[in-house]
């Protein structure tokens, strides 16, 4: 069966996506610790990030890292938290936080941001825009 992650890649499931190219997908996480948490999937489903060939991984570090500057161009942060936590969904994913230097802020039991719809429209827009795939 799919993962929750391939259902959003194939369009089963809503996104509000930030970024794609032919083997990456990122998207606002539905429950931020911060505005702008971002998670990034390879889309081919392998359970564990070092499960990830070398090549799939080498390119997918390299994605993140194009979406890492879009998310600073457009979220007003210190800098951006990576975390790649694993547990939860069992597709390799890598949640890309802002962090604002208050301490603590990446707990995954703190409460979590509340976004609108339209909010997180908003956000998603604007990190797509600052999106440079090269």
């Amino acid at each position: 069966m799919a993962s929750i992650f391939t259902k959003i890649i194939n369009g089963e499931i809503p996104s509000y996506k930030v970024a794609e190219d032919d083997n990456y997908y990122a998207f606002l996480d539905i429950n931020p610790l911060a505005k702008g948490h971002t998670l990034v999937i390879p889309k081919l489903e392998v359970d564990y990030i070092f499960g990830l060939d070398d090549s799939t991984y080498s390119g997918f570090f390299a994605f993140v890292k194009k979406v890492s500057r879009a998310i600073e161009a457009t979220i007003n942060c210190k800098r951006l938290g990576m975390v790649v936590y694993g547990l939860d969904v069992p597709h390799a994913h890598i949640h890309l936080i802002p962090l604002h230097g208050v301490g603590n802020e990446i707990n995954f039991s703190n409460p979590k941001v509340k976004i609108s719809h339209e909010q997180f429209k908003q956000i998603a827009s604007e990190i797509s825009a600052a999106f440079k795939p090269d």
